[in-house]
Parts: structure tokens; C-alpha cells; sequence
């Protein structure tokens, strides 16, 4: 009797598994891995981007995390678009990123195969200092210290001058400047490879970003937001990390996405 009724259940479940196989078919194919996964540099936070997957029963993306280049990636984000903010980040610390698609019925993507890493940079607005000889204490930048110094200070990047009627700022020895010319302070995200000026002498100009290579090998940019025979303000950001190139977003596109998840 019990050995029937066994067998009872047994084709009762298996014929239930055949009619319902006959009416849905089980997807158990994941989506494709997410390609051109990109970063670019903020002032503690990471913007993240990659191209949209095109699986149509896509259901989103997952973002992974990692303090080095392999090993395990912790979930971080759980997103629509094909883009995040990470803000739970430390300026001067890298960070790897790789991210995956799932579908509707939870099937789950390799991860990315892209190596994505960044380290965010601090940034700062309006900063003003004064020409050399009207007020020298102020007339000098330090990027590291994010303050006004003496012109010849040992912590002095860049100062400002007035030469022959002509405004200038000026780089300190061993410390590498550019004019990039007429541009927004989002237009330029990478510091240059070469293209440095040899004297290290560039005329101070309302509008124009300058790029600066320091002698300790960070890199930093500002731009001229006003100019006066006895001060410059500007805007400005630095890369903590040594010898990284990323300054600033140059997107505003995946910037303004940042309000899907915030």
C-alpha cells in the first residue's frame, strides 16, 4: 500500500513537472557579460559607465568592488542603467570595479572583463591668490596642502606675477606647467604627456585651464575664473595618487545620470 501510494505521488509530481514544462519553458541562459565598463575620476567618488546590454528580458546590473585587482568582488550596487556614482569612496585610495547583467528569471552574467580601477581626487573652487610682490605670503599655491604660501616656499607649485605689465603664472623649480587653452574645467580629464612649457612661464588668462606636473610627480589642474594686476582666482583639482593622469570628468552625460541613485 505504501509502495502505490509512493508511486501515486511520484507520477502525480512528474506529470505536474510535464504539464507545466509544456507550458513554460525554464530560461536558464544568462545575458551576456557587460563590455567597456570605464571610470572616470571624481573628488571622493567614482563615475561608472558601460555599454547597455540588449537582451530583451534584461532586468539589470550588478556592481562589484574590490581593494585589488583579483580576488573576491563585493556587490556594491544593484542598478537599471548602465551607470553608478560610487560615493562611498577615499581620495588617494584605487579602487577595481567589474559588473554583471541579470535577467528576468535571475540568471547572472559573467563579470565584466575589463580592468577598471580608479582613485579619486580632491578638488576645490575660488581659491584666490595675489601677485607676488603686492602680497608675497599669498601669492604662491601648494596642490598637496590645498592653501595659499609664499611664493618661495618649499611647498610652492605654482605663483602669481605681474612682468612688464603682463599677468603670469609662474611654476616652481622642478614643477612642469601647460596652457591648455580656452575650456571648461570638465573638458580636460587627463593631464597631457607632453606639450610642457620650458620656462615654465605662462601668461595668466581669464578662461583658460593650466595643467601642472609638480616635482614630486602629481599632477593637478585649475582654471582662471577672473584676473586682476593683484590676484587670480581659480578653480582647481589634484590627484593624490603619484603619477595618475585622471583629473576631472570630461563627461556631463553620465554625470547628470547620478540622480537615478542618489
Amino acid at each position: 500500500m505504501r509502495d502505490k501510494l509512493k508511486k501515486t505521488i511520484e507520477g502525480g509530481v512528474i506529470g505536474l513537472l510535464m504539464v507545466l514544462s509544456g507550458c513554460y519553458e525554464v530560461d536558464t541562459t544568462p545575458p551576456e557579460a557587460p563590455t567597456g565598463l570605464t571610470s572616470i575620476t571624481g573628488d571622493e567618488a567614482v563615475y561608472l559607465y558601460w555599454n547597455e546590454n540588449t537582451e530583451p528580458d534584461l532586468t539589470g546590473y550588478r556592481l562589484y568592488r574590490n581593494d585589488a585587482p583579483s580576488g573576491y568582488f563585493v556587490l556594491i550596487a544593484d542598478i537599471k542603467e548602465p551607470c553608478y556614482v560610487d560615493r562611498d569612496v577615499e581620495n588617494g585610495i584605487t579602487y577595481f570595479y567589474a559588473v554583471s547583467a541579470y535577467d528576468d528569471d535571475g540568471n547572472e552574467s559573467e563579470l565584466s572583463e575589463e580592468d577598471c580601477f580608479d582613485t579619486p581626487r580632491p578638488e576645490g573652487f575660488n581659491m584666490k591668490i595675489y601677485e607676488k610682490d603686492y602680497l608675497p605670503d599669498f601669492s604662491g599655491y601648494s596642490f598637496e596642502d590645498a592653501r595659499p604660501c609664499k611664493y618661495n616656499s618649499m611647498y610652492t607649485d605654482i605663483y602669481y606675477d605681474l612682468l612688464g605689465g603682463i599677468t603670469y603664472i609662474i611654476a616652481t623649480t622642478g614643477t612642469l606647467i601647460q596652457d591648455m587653452g580656452s575650456y571648461y574645467m570638465d573638458d580636460i580629464s587627463y593631464a597631457p604627456i607632453d606639450g610642457w612649457d620650458t620656462l615654465g612661464v605662462v601668461p595668466a588668462i581669464d578662461g583658460h585651464v593650466y595643467v601642472v606636473w609638480t616635482r614630486d610627480n602629481h599632477f593637478a589642474k585649475f582654471r582662471i575664473k577672473a584676473v586682476g594686476n593683484t590676484y587670480v582666482v581659480f578653480d582647481w583639482a589634484y590627484q593624490i595618487a603619484e603619477g595618475n593622469r585622471e583629473l576631472v570628468p570630461k563627461s556631463l552625460k553620465y554625470m547628470r545620470k547620478e540622480v537615478l541613485h542618489d
